[in-house]
C-alpha cells in the first residue's frame, strides 16, 4: 500500500470506511504508530489488519482477549471533534504535516481544531521550563512575536511556563499548540483562555483519543510531534532532566535543528540549554540568530518534501505457511530476552525473512509480550 505525498488540497487515498478503519486500528489495544503500519503494510489495509489481530494476538501468547476500537466508538470520536469545530486526518491526508512524514514513528491519525493552514508555513518550536524565570518567559514571548511577524509559525506543548508564552506571543501572528492527552482536554485548566483563543486563531493537535486525559507517559510522544513538524526547536530555560531535553534529543534525532539560549551557570534551570550547546546546539541569543541557524534546514527541508515516499514493505512478500511460522516463532522467542536487540539481527539470526519476522513481533507486541525501543530494536517484556 502505497500513500503519495503530493496530493491535492481535499484528497485522500482513504475511502470512508478505511478512514474509520485507521481510527479503530490505532486505538486498539497494544497497537502503537510503528506496528501500526507495518500491519497496513502487510495487510494492505487497516480493515484487513483489524481482522487478524484477535487471531494474531492469541499466537503472540495473549491471556485475555485483545480490545479493539468499535466502529461506532470511532464514529462518536469524528462527531465529538467535529462538535468542536475540529476534523480527524490521517497520513494520507493531503493536509498531514509534510515533515512529520518524515520521522521515524509518525501518528497515522491526528485530531486538529483551526487553522490547518499554518501547517503550509515554516514552523520553529520554542521549549522550556514550566517554572521559567520572569526574564524567560519575556524573552519567550518576543522572539515568538517577532519570528511570527517573520513568518514563522510557532510550535509548542500548551504547558505552563515557557510553552504559555511561546502561543502567548505567536497568538496573532500563527500558533500550533500540540496537546499531550485528547482535543478537548484543557491542561492546564489556567489555560482554559488561552485554549479557546488558540482554538480560533491557531490550531490544536492532539494524538491521543478524544477525551483522554493527560498522562505522563503521552507527553514524550507529543514531543516528537512538537519537533517533528519544526524546522528547529529553541530550548529556553530547562532543568538537565527534563521533557524539553527529551524534545531537544528528539529533534536532533529527526534531524531538525536544535538551537539553546545559555544562562547563568548557578541557575538550575540553565542547565539543560548549558548542556546543549557543549553537546553542539547552536547558541541563539536574539531572532536573528534563529532565524541564521534554521535557514539552510529549511532549504534541505524543501528539497527532500519533493522526494517523500511511504516506508511500506512491498506486499509481494510472501508469507510462510502456519507450521513453518511456528517454528520461527519458537526461534524468535528463544532468541530474545528482557535486554533490546535489533531486529536485523534477529532475522539473521533465526534464519528467517523479514516479513516473517514482523509478522511474530506483531503478534508478541499485540499480547502485550514486547516492547519496541529505539534503532529498530525489540525486547521482551517481563511477565
Amino acid at each position: 500500500m502505497a500513500i503519495a505525498a503530493a496530493q491535492s488540497d481535499h484528497e485522500t487515498t482513504l475511502s470512508e470506511k478505511e478512514r474509520i478503519a485507521w481510527i479503530r486500528l490505532i486505538r486498539s489495544q497494544n497497537v502503537g504508530p510503528k506496528s501500526f503500519f507495518k500491519f497496513v503494510e502487510i495487510f494492505g489495509s487497516a480493515q484487513k489488519a483489524l481482522e487478524e489481530l484477535p487471531e494474531m494476538a492469541k499466537k503472540g501468547g495473549a491471556k485475555t482477549p485483545l480490545c479493539t476500537y468499535s466502529v461506532r466508538d470511532a464514529e462518536k470520536e469524528i462527531e465529538a471533534v467535529a462538535a468542536l469545530g475540529g476534523t480527524i486526518i490521517t497520513f494520507a491526508d493531503a493536509h498531514y504535516p509534510k515533515l512529520l512524514r518524515q520521522i521515524s514513528d509518525p501518528p497515522p491519525v491526528l485530531s486538529m481544531v483551526g487553522n490547518l493552514e499554518l501547517l503550509e508555513k515554516p514552523v520553529i518550536a520554542m521549549v522550556g521550563a514550566r517554572n521559567a524565570s520572569i526574564n524567560a518567559n519575556r524573552l519567550t514571548g518576543k522572539f515568538s512575536k517577532e519570528l511570527g511577524e517573520k513568518g514563522y509559525v510557532i510550535a509548542s506543548g500548551f504547558a505552563r511556563g515557557i510553552d504559555t508564552s511561546a502561543h502567548q506571543g505567536s497568538l496573532e501572528t500563527g500558533t500550533i499548540a500540540v496537546l499531550g492527552g485528547g482535543i478537548d482536554i484543557i491542561y492546564p485548566k489556567e489555560n482554559a483562555e488561552l485554549y479557546e483563543e488558540i482554538r480560533h486563531k491557531g490550531l490544536i493537535v492532539a494524538e491521543c483519543a478524544y477525551g483522554t486525559v493527560p498522562q505522563a507517559k503521552n507527553f514524550p510522544r507529543r514531543n516528537r510531534i512538537i519537533s517533528g513538524i519544526s524546522t528547529g526547536i529553541v530550548v529556553m530555560e530547562a532543568a538537565r532532566k527534563s521533557g524539553s531535553l527529551i524534545t531537544a534529543r528528539m529533534a536532533n534525532e529527526q534531524g531538525r535543528e536544535v538551537m539553546a539560549v545559555p544562562g547563568f551557570p548557578l541557575d538550575p534551570r540553565a542547565e539543560g540549554p548549558n548542556y546543549l550547546i557543549k553537546e553542539g546546539a547552536t547558541l541563539v541569543s536574539s531572532v536573528e540568530d534563529i532565524i541564521q541557524a534554521v535557514e539552510y534546514e529549511r532549504h534541505r527541508e524543501h528539497i527532500m518534501s519533493e522526494n517523500i515516499a511511504s516506508s511500506f514493505i512491498d506486499r509481494g512478500q510472501n508469507i510462510s505457511s502456519s507450521a513453518q511460522l511456528d517454528k520461527i516463532r519458537h526461534a524468535v522467542v528463544t532468541q530474545l530476552n528482557h535486554s533490546p536487540v535489533l531486529i536485523d539481527d534477529l532475522v539473521v539470526s533465526c534464519g528467517a525473512s523479514v516479513s516473517d519476522i514482523q509478522i511474530i513481533l506483531l503478534e508478541l507486541e499485540l499480547a502485550g509480550r514486547l516492547e519496541r525501543h529505539p534503532g529498530n530494536k525489540v525486547a521482551l517484556l517481563m511477565e
